[in-house]
């Protein structure tokens, strides 16, 4: 007798054992998660966990290692994590086989692993003019992307799957950067690569404005709508909160039409000026959800904060209606033996800065 084929119920009772194959960022849904890790903002010798510990299946879908924090003479910096990276010798890289055990692990789990490159200590200014900039791209795309016959990778043989800009003061010439990142990308075959970035919800923002009026196309942006007046705080006054301002710029400017439009939040009440807690933040998810076709999830600042309110990843995902269940695993954190902390201002900073809350690093 030949075997019976699985009923539908069957097949999707089996799908729900294996969440995480769908765990990455999706340019249909209106439920994606993205999060920040690396820079431990809670400030506790404890509060940051190993990546590959928050690639369980927790509606997480995309986590952006934060920082790449100098391009000319590439540089990283993951706070309490750079602790288990050594060193390379006639750099200013640091060699981090842990990183790279736990990119594999996540993306064997179904997430989607973007290396941000900036913070609020990128002190650069971009580049001196179009070349320096593309070949500043070819020398990012050896470190962190295809993996063929570059040196000193500080994530060894593990390949992001794309790169996020988070640039908190005036740039200049990344247009032919990350250009270059996109051309490189498209013309590798072996995976789908993307490009996001993190502007300040002000409209137009003073840091990317060149790349954001329709130079490059980006998959998403995670816009910070905090620490400024228009930020989440302030959803109930219409003169502040401009979401429809970045649906329109969507729709209008954005290079690429299908561009997700992410609204970035602080994860906890310490992470950044204008937290809301989750119950107001469902609602403002339900309203903006309802009403503009760019909206795509939400973007939290960052792992250690998020983790260290309890109930808060739990009730967005509810509210975006993302899969997965609660977060339960009990995080293995590392001590922080070396200080890196940032001098800089502490609580809401002028209209184009970031929020430096105390004890965090690079953000």
């Amino acid at each position: 007798m030949a075997p019976s084929l699985p009923s539908l119920a069957s097949i999707a009772s089996i799908l729900t054992l294996v969440p995480s194959v769908l765990a990455g960022f999706s340019s249909s849904a209106t439920s994606n998660i993205a999060v920040y890790w690396g820079q431990n903002s809670a400030g506790g010798a404890s509060t940051q966990s190993r990546l590959k510990e928050y690639c369980t299946d927790n509606g997480i879908n995309v986590i952006n290692i934060s920082f790449l924090v100098s391009i000319k003479t590439p540089s990283v910096n993951f706070a309490s994590a750079s602790d288990k990276c050594t060193a390379i010798s006639g750099t200013s890289l640091l060699k981090c086989p842990e990183i790279e055990d736990d990119i594999k692990y996540c993306q064997g789990q179904g997430k989607t692993i973007m290396l941000s490159i900036g913070g609020a200590t990128y002190t650069e200014g971009g580049f001196s003019d179009s070349a320096s900039a593309i070949a500043s791209a070819n020398t990012v795309w050896g470190l962190f992307g295809s993996s063929t016959g570059t040196a000193n990778r500080p994530f060894g043989s593990a390949v992001v799957d794309g790169f996020d800009f988070d640039f908190e003061s005036t740039t200049s010439n990344f247009v032919p950067f990350a250009s270059q990142l996109r051309s490189l990308m498209d013309a590798d075959s072996s995976k789908t690569y993307y490009l996001s970035a993190a502007p300040q919800c002000v409209y137009p923002d003073a840091a990317m404005n060149d790349m954001l009026n329709g130079a490059i196309s980006f998959n998403w942006i995670n816009i910070q709508f905090y620490n400024n007046f228009c930020g989440v705080i302030n959803f109930s006054n219409p003169n502040a909160w401009n979401f429809n301002v970045w649906d329109d710029w969507a729709h209008k400017t954005s290079k690429n039409p299908n561009v997700k439009v992410l609204i970035g939040v602080p994860a906890n009440t310490g992470a950044g000026g204008g937290y809301v807690a989750a119950p107001t933040l469902g609602s403002i998810i339900s309203d903006t959800k309802g009403k503009y076709s760019s909206f795509g999830g939400i973007m939290m600042w960052d792992m250690s904060q998020l983790y260290a309110n309890s109930g808060f990843l739990t009730s967005v995902r509810s509210s975006l209606g993302a899969g997965g269940s609660a977060p339960t695993t009990t995080l293995t954190t590392s001590t922080r033996t070396t200080s890196t902390t940032t001098p800089g201002q502490t609580g809401v900073v002028a209209q184009w800065g970031q929020y430096v809350p105390p004890f965090s690093f690079l953000r």
